[in-house]
């Protein structure tokens, strides 16, 4: 009972930093992950934390790098004498 308390309130706190998703959602989810949680062998567990983990670098790293590492989009337009494209 008490971990289904624990689990909702953190499910609340991921909801509100969540958007789209409002507290009542998120404590639902908390207390179905705890609910799973304690279904999971242990190398399941660690498996998910890994994954995730590794999920969460990737995506760090792809938002570091920004539009800025992006190659420019470059014209196939005809060029002129003057290097102008041509109309």
């Amino acid at each position: 009972m008490i971990g289904k308390v624990i689990g909702a309130f953190v499910g609340d706190r991921i909801a509100r930093r969540t958007s789209g998703m409002g507290g009542a959602s998120g404590a639902a989810l908390g207390v179905i992950a705890t609910s799973v949680l304690r279904r999971m062998s242990l190398p399941a567990m660690v498996a998910l934390g890994v994954g995730g983990h590794v999920a969460k670098k990737v995506l760090d790293k792809k938002q570091a790098e920004g539009p800025e590492q992006t190659p420019s989009k470059t014209s196939t337009a005809p060029k002129t004498d003057n290097g102008r494209k041509a109309a």
